[in-house]
């Protein structure tokens, strides 16, 4: 059974949360295991309101019972088990081919991509970068020593009281 790494998870986790503040809106990404076909995939897809008309829009339903969601979920409430009518965006699914381990699959599910690195097939990149040092972040600031005249700066030397 191919099944997501826990980093891949996280990775498509973060995308998810990317594309809810890219695009304003609750994006739903949950993973889906296809036991017959022996692999899972990652759907991502905008839940519908009462008011949106699916016919247009490519559907899916997306949640229900065991349902594996990654991210935030775009602030939803999804813990209650019921599926959710959603427009579908794209999905990436796993692969035993070489060199391959990744399809992405567009809206109309025809294959888009192809890849062994999965970040190539995401819309952003959202590889870890690491953060400086608190001390690196001041270690080029010039502070002025104690013994300096500040004479020439307006309220110099005085203290308010």
């Amino acid at each position: 059974m191919l099944t997501f790494t826990a980093a891949e998870a996280d990775l498509l986790g973060r995308t998810a949360d990317a594309l809810c503040a890219y695009m304003g809106k609750p994006v739903i990404a949950e993973i889906v295991t296809e036991p017959d076909e022996g692999f899972e995939w990652a759907l991502f897809a905008l839940p519908l309101g009462p008011d949106d008309e699916a016919e247009d829009r490519p559907h899916v339903q997306a949640g229900g019972h065991g349902a594996r969601f990654l991210g935030n979920g775009g602030g939803l409430d999804l813990s209650d088990g019921q599926p959710i009518d959603c427009e579908f965006l794209w999905a990436i699914q796993l692969s035993e081919l070489e060199g391959c381990r990744y399809i992405k699959v567009d809206a109309q599910g025809e294959e888009a991509g192809w890849s062994d690195t999965l970040s190539e097939l995401l819309p952003f990149e959202l590889s870890e970068t690491s953060q400086p040092d608190d001390e690196d972040d001041t270690a080029d600031i010039d502070e002025p020593d104690d013994d300096e005249d500040d004479g020439d700066l307006p309220g110099a030397g005085r203290t308010l009281h």
